[in-house]
């Protein structure tokens, strides 16, 4: 991720579709053309009921329309991510919680798709919704790069909801997913001490299982250590 100096009201790290990590010529596209080819597996394989909002297999998210590479909202991840994962939402439900998923695997082509996205400035639709205190301008260079850890098979983004007689809602964390602003990050001072406190039972519930958060995105967790770390997959979500 570039950053360069921009005003203060612009200095925010944006969303989990941004989460991209400066290019890495160590980092190297497996060839790999399915899910199974590429180790990952379906987190519904796990677990049947799991919660899945795939927001870049349809229109609800910040380009607008669904996002290459997404031709079905499943969530993949590789093996040991998944297990992880799935040791998270055992734990919760014993606490009437559970968590959903907004993102997992991200294909190298959905990563080129935001980038072509944001190079086009006469697109502004989903800005209220998305990035209302920035510039577009700023965005490709500053925040969007040209790869994502998404797309090495072991970053999910997510959120926690409460569950009361089979009956789950999300709980209030203050934004939106892909809300692109400071109010975003964890630690956000200007949440309300529920909304702060919401996010921390998420935090806790993940760290537990070894994931670690990206402080500037309350949603954006990666396992640590990654099983593949220098390698990226670009097969379709179908």
């Amino acid at each position: 991720m570039i950053f360069r100096a921009v005003p203060a009201a612009f200095v925010v790290l944006v969303g989990a579709a941004f989460s991209c990590v400066a290019a890495d010529p160590a980092v190297k596209i497996s060839p790999a053309s399915t899910a199974t080819a590429a180790g990952m597996i379906d987190m519904r394989s796990l677990v049947p009921d799991f919660s899945v909002d795939m927001r870049y297999a349809g229109s609800d998210n910040f380009v607008g329309t669904p996002v290459d590479g997404y031709e079905a909202p499943r969530c993949f991840l590789l093996r040991p991510v998944a297990e992880a994962l799935q040791r998270v939402e055992l734990a919760l439900r014993k606490q009437h919680m559970r968590l959903r998923v907004f993102d997992c695997y991200r294909p190298v082509r959905a990563v080129r798709h935001f980038v072509r996205w944001a190079s086009d400035l006469e697109d502004q639709r989903t800005k209220s919704a998305h990035y209302p205190a920035l510039d577009k301008r700023v965005l490709l260079g500053d925040y969007i790069a040209s790869t994502s850890g998404h797309s090495r098979g072991a970053t999910t983004d997510l959120t926690l909801m409460e569950c009361e007689r089979q009956q789950c809602a999300p709980l209030d964390m203050g934004t939106d997913f892909d809300f692109f602003d400071a109010r975003a990050h964890t630690d956000a001072p200007d949440v309300t001490p529920v909304q702060h406190e919401n996010r921390l039972r998420l935090r806790d519930a993940m760290e537990r299982e070894g994931f670690q958060n990206y402080t500037h995105e309350w949603w954006h967790y990666t396992f640590r250590p990654e099983p593949s770390p220098e390698v990226a997959f670009d097969f379709v979500v179908k």
